[in-house]
């Protein structure tokens, strides 16, 4: 009888540790941890984002806060430049008032010093509200009084002007306060 052939087994090779373990088992096992080295780093990454964001949104705060206060503080300034001319112009007008003889030349200096004082505010977007004739609105009159009229068209307007109302742009700053026929 013939001798059967032997099917050889692998054997390890020499030097090598026989062991469970092998390359593909090292790969498998070192993957999670390095997927949760990947996530702690990817962690710490976004945690420190997180920081210098918080940090920048304070710095913001702060300064905006800062601004919103030299707002508040210098909002005025513009205008009461602006008023300064006038300001010295009503200075001279009262010392020549003392030794004018001329009522007339003071009445016009006066009248001059007037419009340039409504110039300034009118270039700064002030509007008087024209209140006499009109019907009466609660967005711009403020009734003081009613006062009866015996003409029927003149009921429900605006028949006197005790105080008048102004507009800063298109927002109402002060109401005109008017007398309402009835």
């Amino acid at each position: 009888m013939k001798k059967e052939e032997e099917i050889p087994q692998e054997q390890p090779e020499a030097g090598t540790e026989s062991n469970s373990e092998n390359p593909v088992s090292e790969t498998v096992a070192s993957e999670p941890v390095d997927e949760v080295e990947q996530l702690k780093i990817e962690k710490a990454e976004m945690h420190d984002k997180y920081i210098r964001l918080y940090s920048e949104f304070e710095n913001f705060k702060r300064r905006t806060a800062k601004e919103k206060i030299e707002l508040i503080e210098y909002a005025g300034r513009d205008i009461i430049v602006s008023l300064l001319p006038v300001v010295d112009d009503f200075d001279r007008a009262m010392k020549s008032v003392e030794m004018a003889a001329d009522i007339n030349a003071v009445k016009e200096g006066i009248d001059l010093i007037s419009g340039k004082f409504k110039n300034i505010l009118d270039q700064r977007g002030l509007k008087p509200i024209e209140s006499i004739g009109q019907e009466f609105n609660i967005d711009f009159h403020e009734a003081i009084t009613n006062m009866p009229v015996e003409d029927e068209s003149q009921k429900g307007k605006v028949i006197d002007e005790v105080e008048k109302g102004y507009l800063l742009g298109d927002k109402v700053i002060r109401f005109a306060k008017v007398v309402v026929g009835n």
